[in-house]
């Protein structure tokens, strides 16, 4: 099945249309870009009259096949999602305006209602509880409502938005982004550097219907599913349940603070502090040189973490998993990570060499869909900011110049994992190959995406048998904007 649907797929991805790169830029399956915004006008009339309306019709379907399948815990499957967006954003009056996000999709799945929580590939087309609680693969929600009011070169926005920072992200790969709720402010230039801050107090995951929790993991002793009820992302940590926090008086909220600086000739510098207070918090600091030698460009880059233990450790354990065997200090998530990575880039073609190694302490705490690796060493489907982990990624970029607006993007990933640790996983290698096109006058965009992940059962010293990682997965997304 799987090397039919890839067959299918890459022919309809190479059929020749219309050129043009996509409406809202290239990244348009990342993130709904807004080229064009709504003006200032002078009555309350015109603010909605003169707003603006974006629509995005989406298709993404799923085809995943383990090495090994398991009873009850892993099974092939299949699974599709069709579905709409709707953003409305007023024009602005005296600075201040409003948006409006509307998503629904709807879901089809080769497993049963019961069998759900084994979706792997895809899972994020429907709510895991809403489909365990009531037989529903239809996923409805507001996931954006929000008042702004801009001056100048600052836009402060209160309400339901998505947030894009080192470690939160719309990351708006499936059907229904993952958004938050709180305040924000965002500053295009303050003394030649851009801001960011954020104050969030809730989040809604893409698989989510209503807003929850932003690091909390479900507990409710009355109810079978809760685990799938508040932060239930493959990043959060399990040990972190709400009833603990509750009992111990903490109220999650994330405060963000990123700077970016352009001001020197060649080099870029990118600044983020992320908090929870009385749980963890994080620091990073990533910087980026540009050489031309000719015609060619060398882009070297570093990335430095440094995650602080708040609490988080001493209630919920080192691991995110809570499996502590093999951790230093089993009751802290003090650590920090280093990231390499050189870019050569021609023209069309880019190649990017990367490395990225985590202490030997505890794991990176990162459930809100911004990936510590990512850029550096993070392939599709993975996590790998475990303790004591290390990766090397070799990734090829190249845009066709005799297809207009094809581009394929490959990469090749060693994940080197300790075999020491029970919560972490085999040692893998994964080989990731994506295809993207534009088409219809740059509103049509369709993506294939296809990986295969090799691996090995492992025995850790303790006897601790993890389970063998290799699976093949493709995807096809179709998204069509208006």
């Amino acid at each position: 099945m799987l090397k039919i649907l890839l067959v299918l797929m890459t022919l309809f991805i190479v059929l020749e249309a219309e050129d043009g790169l996509c409406k809202h830029g290239l990244k348009c399956n990342m993130i709904h870009f807004h080229k064009e915004s709504p003006e200032d006008v002078s009555s309350l009339e015109e603010m909605f009259s003169e707003g603006m309306f974006y629509g995005r019709l989406r298709f993404n379907s799923f085809g995943f096949k383990w090495e090994n399948e398991i009873d009850n815990r892993r099974k092939n499957h299949a699974i599709a999602g069709m579905g709409t967006s709707f953003h409305y954003r007023s024009a602005y009056l005296n600075g201040f305006g409003f948006g409006v996000g509307v998503y629904t999709t709807q879901a089809l799945g080769s497993l049963e209602a019961t069998d759900v929580h084994i979706y792997k590939a895809g899972k994020d087309l429907l709510s895991r509880y809403n489909a365990l609680h009531q037989n529903k693969n239809t996923l409805n929600t507001i996931a954006q409502g929000y008042l702004e009011y801009t001056f100048d070169d600052h836009t402060l926005k209160a309400g339901r938005q998505t947030f894009e920072s080192y470690l939160t992200a719309s990351n708006d790969t499936k059907m229904i982004p993952n958004s938050f709720e709180g305040l924000t402010y965002y500053s295009k230039s303050l003394y030649g550097t851009s801001l960011k801050l954020g104050y969030l107090t809730k989040q809604k995951l893409r698989d989510h219907t209503d807003f929850h929790h932003v690091l909390a993991y479900g507990d409710d002793s009355l109810d079978a599913y809760a685990r799938y009820s508040e932060n239930d992302d493959a990043a959060m940590h399990r040990g972190l349940t709400s009833s603990k926090l509750e009992d111990l008086g903490i109220r999650d909220k994330l405060m963000i603070v990123e700077m970016k600086n352009n001001s020197f000739r060649n080099l870029s510098l990118l600044l983020n502090y992320t908090s929870v207070p009385d749980l963890v918090s994080s620091g990073m600091l990533e910087a980026h040189y540009r050489l031309d030698i000719e015609n060619w460009t060398i882009v070297p880059g570093v990335r430095y973490m440094k995650q602080l233990d708040n609490g988080a450790g001493k209630i919920g354990g080192a691991n995110i998993k809570t499996l502590t065997t093999g951790y230093t200090n089993p009751d802290s998530v003090d650590t920090q990570m280093y990231g390499l990575r050189v870019d050569v880039i021609q023209d069309n073609f880019k190649l990017r060499f990367g490395h990225t190694q985590v202490e030997d302490r505890g794991d990176i705490i990162a459930p809100w869909r911004g990936f510590p690796t990512t850029g550096f060493t993070r392939a599709m489907g993975q996590y790998n900011w475990y303790a004591n982990t290390k990766s090397y990624m070799v990734q090829l970029d190249y845009e066709f110049e005799h297809i207009p607006n094809f581009k394929v993007l490959s990469r090749f990933v060693l994940q080197d994992f300790d075999n020491h640790k029970e919560g972490v996983p085999s040692d893998s290698s994964v080989f990731t190959l994506d295809f993207a096109k534009t088409f219809l006058d740059k509103s049509l965009y369709v993506k294939t995406r296809y990986a295969h992940v090799v691996g090995n059962t492992m025995v850790t010293p303790s006897g601790f048998e993890k389970l063998n990682p290799s699976y093949d997965e493709l995807r096809m997304e179709i998204n069509y904007l208006f």
